[in-house]
């Protein structure tokens, strides 16, 4: 195989990566929505139970339990992990919350603010400075969720706190030199204690949903380890495959999913949440627009660069 065609094959894997990646985020409200009579601590605390064992299997098949014992091992490392662990977890239960609760609008709407987020915290914390489409971006971003807030009577609190809590752990985990499945391991393996206590409390005080290992539900929840596990997975490999220019326009169609998921469940689209909706769409649009156009700016540079050297 030419250099080319290697290229284009670790190209072509990225993408289905990425896909999966984002298909499985994009339909798992369904899931939660099939498991509905499990309520959501009593959820997340299986989901973590779950994915401790799974997240295992992957570790040793891909041979990063070395990623592990270095993570635990460093006082820096341990300690952001517990803190990153603490934020994903507060986003997991809200986002099952969510769902559960038949606001699947609201989680759309807040991992499709999450990456406009980041760039206002990138100019606070990081000095990073915006460019004008990125500026327009975020201004029509506020004026959408402004429009919803003061037009539908709605401050949409839940799509704020779920964009808010995993743009903080996205903030935290860029500080921790460690690898995504190594690092959802740890996290993971740092919420498992709190969540076997409290399954352990509900048994003893038979109020357990899930009461028995032989119970069918049991079944479903297993899957949430996999669910929880595999599309971080295939996202770290799309991340070393693709540019993030491309990760940065794909991520979006996560949260478009979870709106058609959304109105197949039949939730009310209220012409507040239309507009609200409208000025987001828009507001990503420039914000792929000019992340494009920045890459095609980069890669003018550095053909530029190769030619004159």
């Amino acid at each position: 195989m030419s250099t080319a065609e290697l290229e284009r094959e670790s190209l072509r894997q990225g993408l289905i990566a990425a896909l999966i990646a984002y298909l499985i985020w994009g339909f798992l409200p369904i899931y939660f929505k099939l498991v509905h009579s499990v309520p959501p601590l009593e959820m997340l605390a299986h989901r973590v139970a779950w994915a401790v064992p799974f997240g295992a299997l992957i570790l040793l098949f891909r041979r990063q339990m070395g990623d592990v014992k270095r993570a635990l091992s460093d006082k820096r490392t341990f300690f952001l992990l517990c803190l990153s662990a603490a934020f994903v977890s507060f986003n997991w239960y809200l986002y099952i919350v969510t769902i559960q609760r038949n606001e699947i609008f609201q989680a759309s709407l807040g991992y499709y603010i999450n990456p406009l987020m980041y760039m206002i915290v990138g100019v606070f914390l990081f000095q990073e400075k915006l460019r004008r489409l990125q500026i327009l971006a975020v201004i029509l971003a506020g004026l959408g969720v402004t429009i919803l807030t003061f037009s539908g009577g709605q401050f949409p609190l839940i799509a704020i706190l779920l964009a808010v809590s995993f743009t903080i752990y996205g903030v935290i985990r860029k500080q921790v030199a460690v690898g995504a499945m190594p690092g959802l391991f740890v996290e993971t393996l740092l919420i498992l204690p709190f969540a076997m206590i409290y399954l352990g409390w509900l048994w003893k005080n038979n109020t357990a949903v899930v009461d028995s290992i032989t119970n069918p539900v049991v079944l479903a929840l297993s899957l949430s380890g996999p669910l929880t596990v595999l599309p971080l997975l295939f996202f770290a490999i799309a991340a070393r495959r693709l540019r993030l220019t491309t990760i940065g326009m794909m991520q979006f169609l996560a949260p478009s999913l979870n709106f058609g998921v959304a109105m197949y469940y039949g939730e009310e689209l209220t012409t507040a949440s239309i507009i609200c909706f409208t000025c987001i769409w828009i507001a990503i649009s420039l914000f792929i627009g000019d992340a494009w156009r920045q890459s095609r700016r980069i890669k003018g540079l550095r053909e530029a660069g190769a030619l004159t050297g």
